[in-house]
Parts: C-alpha cells; structure tokens; sequence
C-alpha cells in the first residue's frame, strides 16, 4: 500500500510536471485565443471537494461568457448560448481541462483515478 500510495504521487509529480512544461506554449496561445472570443478572465476556478473533504479550486480555461448568469434569466440545461465559440471546441477536444495539471502538480487531483462528473 505504501508503494502504491507514493508511487502514484511520484507518477503524478513527473507527469504533471513535463506535461506543464510541454503544454506552455498551446497554453498560451489558447489563453490568447480566450481573450480575443470574449472578456473576461482566461480561466474558470471552481470549489470542489477532493479524497480527505478538504476544498480546493479546480481550474480550467473559462468557456462561458462572462457574467452569463446575472445578464440572463437564469439556467436552462442545454442552453448552448452561454458558451463562447472558442469554448466549444475546448469542451470537445477536452483542452479545457489542461490547467487541471496545475492541480495534479499541487496534489488536489491525480492524473489516474475517479473523476468528477
């Protein structure tokens, strides 16, 4: 259990680290592209609770408006019409998700195991 345990950190660690590292430059340019699509700040942080109960902020490259909600009338489940353009493509490719690394680095999250809905 031991190995298991600081195996998988140690996996995490590397992983995460020359993932980051890797990633940088498309990191850049899609935070670049997020700004251009709309205003706003290029990433979205959210409370979640990790293995243990303790919160942490969960981060990803925003793909909604800005303030979508308080300009709106409310929530309406497959209301397309809050995501940005660029923000579909990131839900599809799933590249929202790569500050998620950031996480996976800190010791939140870990690249193998359950995952949120």
């Amino acid at each position: 259990m031991f190995y298991l345990r600081y195996g998988k950190r140690i996996f995490d660690i590397i992983v995460s680290s020359i993932g980051i590292v890797i990633l940088i430059p498309f990191s850049l340019i899609i935070g670049l592209i997020i700004k251009i699509d709309s205003s706003g700040p290029v990433f979205f942080t959210q409370q979640r609770i990790a293995r243990g109960g303790y919160s942490f902020k969960l981060i990803k490259f925003r793909t909604m408006y800005n303030n979508y909600f308080q300009e709106s009338r409310g929530f309406t489940p497959g209301d397309k019409s809050r995501i940005t353009k660029i923000g579909s493509y990131l839900r599809k490719t799933k590249l929202d998700e790569l500050p998620g690394l950031v996480n996976v680095l800190l010791g939140n999250m870990s690249i193998v195991g359950p995952r949120p809905e």
